[in-house]
């Protein structure tokens, strides 16, 4: 005992040189920067991209309704993450499930400190971080509304926001990205969302169609798309917004962000490509909205991708991808019959899951991807797919008794003459169009 204690106080003044010898944590201007443009890209996916992509794709008198639906998303949560969500997911706690409230109303988080990288001694403003990951958080409840929209309350809507986000959205982002959290420490790869966001949403959005109902005239009324003039609009915008989205998950400015960056590029035009010749092959003729559903499967699909795979490996995921999402699409959600409107879960569902468990194959180095070289594609697949259900059982049992608190509260649904009328009028006492 004497000998162990005589080194320890030899050993305690050597450690405090060492440490007062460590160089202090960088913090790269271009690091910042790049993070500061792609929290505003992913941001601009939301608003106006998310709202333009779905409010074509409604009637025109539900198009306003969809626009208020993403900006108010947009700002509740934003307050509702800096008062106690990025706490929950990031507040530094060590429980598995959530982060604590340490971090609640941002206590302690000044101009000056920091969060880490993914470089030892490179750190970012934490404001930044947080503004980052805040764009996230709004975003994946928002996609969700694709799912009924034209027949929902507002008030529900909101109310069933700030419950999902807190009890769905925010343990789920703590368990895959928090360096505590349960499935980050099983080693799944998750590198910008496919479960947080994509497969998180598209589940809730497949237990929202079911637990709403159908709409008023389904299968027998015109339910077209009113602008695919819009939803192109709308989709080009996410596709420029999800480079920040996904180059930016890498938190640095370098050769990481960049293998991102063109993974959302080839992934992207693999899906669009695919989407379109099964149309094309199955339907006679390839369309504007083929083509735009094919991007966002492609997107959806590389997101928990894009900082593990190959370009080529890209492609082949995206394709895949868009094909299972056009089968969902096309053939299950009819053969089902539930009413995803804007099919949430047809493609962010079913591409989010896809993408997830693709990771785990393209990700080793065999096919192009980043993979050491004692890479096991069988135990990666294992990991993605213990994620993958996670996933699903805690969004689908949350979102399920959320939706059913919501509706014993205020109700989910407003009248079938106000739903006939429009929600644009009915709701919000506007219309999007003047003839």
């Amino acid at each position: 005992m004497g000998t162990v204690a005589a080194f320890a106080q030899d050993a305690a003044p050597a450690a405090a040189d060492a440490a007062a010898a460590a160089p202090a944590p960088v913090m790269d201007k271009g690091d910042a920067a790049w993070m500061m443009a792609s929290t505003v890209l992913v941001l601009f996916m939301t608003l106006p991209g998310l709202a333009l992509f779905y409010g074509g794709l409604v009637r025109a008198k539900n198009m306003l309704s969809v626009l208020m639906q993403c900006t108010m998303i947009a700002a509740v949560v934003m307050v509702v993450w800096v008062v106690y969500g990025y706490s929950m997911a990031f507040g530094g706690g060590t429980g598995p499930f959530w982060g604590g409230l340490g971090k609640a109303f941002l206590v302690g988080v000044t101009k000056d400190s920091t969060a880490s990288t993914f470089s030892a001694g490179y750190v970012l403003p934490e404001y930044v971080f947080i503004c980052f990951q805040m764009t996230f958080a709004v975003i994946t409840p928002a996609l969700i509304v694709g799912a009924f929209a034209e027949r929902i309350k507002f008030s529900a809507v909101v109310l069933f926001t700030i419950l999902w986000v807190t009890f769905v959205y925010f343990p789920i982002a703590h368990m895959v990205w928090d360096a505590n959290g349960y499935i980050f420490k099983m080693g799944a790869l998750d590198f910008a969302g496919g479960t947080v966001v994509h497969i998180n949403a598209g589940i809730a959005a497949l237990v929202g169609a079911i637990f709403v109902g159908k709409r008023v005239g389904y299968g027998k009324d015109n339910m077209a798309p009113h602008s695919m003039t819009l939803t192109m609009v709308g989709a080009s915008i996410l596709w420029v917004g999800w480079f920040g989205f996904n180059a930016g998950s890498n938190l640095e400015a370098n050769g990481g962000a960049a293998l991102a960056m063109i993974n959302t590029f080839t992934a992207t035009a693999g899906a669009i490509i695919a989407w379109s010749v099964l149309e094309a092959v199955l339907r006679g003729k390839a369309s504007m909205l083929g083509a735009a559903s094919g991007l966002v499967a492609g997107l959806v699909a590389v997101t928990p991708a894009c900082g593990t795979v190959g370009p080529i490996g890209a492609i082949v995921l995206g394709a895949l991808a868009s094909g299972v999402c056009y089968f969902f699409v096309a053939v299950v959600k009819h053969k089902m019959g539930y009413d995803d409107s804007l099919d949430v879960f047809g493609v962010h569902g079913i591409g989010g899951i896809i993408g997830a468990l693709g990771t785990g194959i393209f990700t080793a180095p065999s096919l192009g991807g980043t993979g050491a070289e004692d890479y096991s594609i069988g135990a990666q697949f294992l990991v993605q797919l213990t994620a993958v259900v996670i996933t699903v059982v805690w969004c689908g049992i949350g979102s399920a008794i959320f939706y059913k608190i919501v509706d014993a509260i205020i109700g989910l649904r407003p009248t079938e003459e106000a739903e006939r009328q429009g929600l644009d009028l009915t709701s919000h006492g506007e219309v999007a169009y003047h003839s």
